[in-house]
């Protein structure tokens, strides 16, 4: 066996536990929105059937009950926190070998869980500009506070984005 060649190997090759990078932790996130329009076609589809198709009114302009969009933020959040909390990785993190973790190296605790969800969920409170600026004003704001808080692992040592910051996590690249 060459020895220079095995060096060279490993050098090229981030140790495990090291920090993951931006585009490595947006491609677990973009993974994780096939699962999430899954997660929420299956629930509207179960809550349409359970109420006989009267779930969605267009009387005029489109209404929703009122528990279904609460009932898909719950489930949507029910599997980040169960996904963090059981292995560390939801589906999208999965092939890209990125595993939650808290600062010290141990497993997520339900509380660093539900912090890191809901400050990751904060750009959403920005489309509740909608009514007072319009849709298209507010989802721009709402990506760019995103943009905000990803770009924080740009400036971090450790490449922790706001969100893993608040929480006392990091998301980490394994073996």
């Amino acid at each position: 066996m060459n020895t220079s060649t095995s060096a060279a190997s490993s050098q090229a090759a981030p140790a495990p536990g090291t920090p993951a990078t931006l585009p490595r932790r947006l491609l677990a996130l973009f993974y994780d929105l096939w699962a999430i329009v899954a997660i929420v076609a299956t629930v509207g589809y179960i809550c349409q059937r359970a109420t006989g198709g009267q779930l969605i009114t267009t009387a005029g302009h489109v209404e929703t009950v009122w528990w279904y969009q609460p009932l898909q933020g719950l489930v949507v959040s029910a599997y980040f926190i169960a996904s963090w909390l059981r292995g560390g990785q939801t589906l999208g993190m999965r092939p890209w070998r990125l595993r939650l973790v808290r600062v010290d190296g141990g497993p997520v605790r339900f509380s660093q869980a539900v912090v890191r969800l809901l400050a990751g969920a904060a750009p959403l409170l920005m489309l509740g500009l909608a009514p007072a600026f319009g849709v298209a004003v507010a989802a721009w704001g709402s990506l760019l506070a995103w943009c905000v808080w990803f770009a924080w692992a740009l400036t971090n040592p450790r490449r922790r984005a706001l969100h893993d910051v608040l929480a006392g996590t990091e998301l980490r690249r394994i073996a």
